[in-house]
């Protein structure tokens, strides 16, 4: 391969991750009651503006199943719930998120479901679940991580068409492709 040829090659690989990594902005907002970082991240997806704040709390040698109990609703993040904002409709396979802000809670398993909810008030604490504002369930497709993740990640991977909404802790990959529009 000549220099040239390298170096092309090197630039457009740069070029491809540069765009991934700065597809999200990922701002701190505070520390919640309980002790965890509290993030507000963003990203523009097929021309929808999508954020969503969550707390990220650790594993810290913590087993998962104790944090994310099999068989129920989890908030998916730590403190207030967690929230999901957008300017666009979402469609979710058959669920359409019109513009507005829900709660986003999964229930972990064998199979995972994601949740979608009222968002009640601001500042809605994330616990008990309240399942009677839970408007939206559906499955996710389940994976493991390549390393262990420390603290709970929840990101948005632009896709050729569409996104897929990526939730990480532990061992565990959570995902769900939608489309907006």
């Amino acid at each position: 391969m000549t220099l040239f040829t390298s170096t092309l090659t090197a630039v457009a690989c740069a070029a491809v991750l540069g765009t991934t990594v700065l597809a999200q902005k990922m701002t701190t907002t505070g520390t919640g009651r309980g002790g965890s970082p509290h993030v507000t991240a963003e990203w523009t997806i097929d021309g929808a503006t999508l954020t969503i704040e969550y707390g990220r709390p650790f594993l810290k040698g913590r087993p998962e199943a104790t944090l994310m109990p099999p068989g129920q609703p989890w908030r998916t993040g730590a403190d207030v719930a967690t929230i999901l904002r957008t300017n666009k409709p979402l469609r979710f396979g058959k669920v359409t998120l019109e513009p507005g802000a829900y709660t986003i809670n999964t229930q972990p398993g064998a199979t995972w479901e994601l949740i979608f909810g009222t968002l009640s008030k601001e500042g809605q604490w994330g616990v008990p679940y309240q399942a009677d504002l839970e408007l939206h369930r559906l499955p996710m497709t389940v994976g493991k991580t390549k390393e262990p993740v420390e603290q709970v990640t929840i990101s948005i991977d632009d896709q050729a068409t569409g996104a897929t909404l990526r939730i990480e802790w532990g061992t565990v990959s959570v995902t769900a492709p939608f489309t907006v529009g």
